[in-house]
C-alpha cells in the first residue's frame, strides 16, 4: 500500500473503490467494461494493484455507469 503523501496513494485507493463498488453492484469487469464500452483488460488494469493511471473523463463515467456520486471513489476506509 502506498502512503498517504505519495501521488500513487489516490490511485490505488481509487482502484479499491471501483472494484468494491462494482462487486457490491453485482457486476463482473466483463459487464462493467460494456457498460462503459471499454475493454475488460482496461477495468482489471484499473483495478489491479499495479495501478495504472486513467482520466477524471474515466473516472467520470464509471460514476454515471455505476450510478453513484464520483466522491465515494476517493473515500478513504478508516475502519483500520
Amino acid at each position: 500500500m502506498f502512503n498517504r503523501n505519495d501521488e500513487n496513494y489516490v490511485y490505488e485507493l481509487v482502484s479499491k473503490n471501483i472494484k468494491k463498488i462494482r462487486k457490491e453492484k453485482g457486476l463482473t469487469q466483463e459487464q462493467l467494461a460494456t457498460k462503459m464500452d471499454y475493454s475488460t483488460q482496461f477495468i482489471s488494469n484499473i483495478e489491479s494493484k499495479n495501478h495504472q493511471t486513467f482520466s477524471l473523463g474515466t473516472l467520470w463515467r464509471l460514476a454515471l455507469v455505476l450510478d453513484i456520486d464520483i466522491a465515494l471513489l476517493f473515500k478513504e476506509d478508516n475502519s483500520k
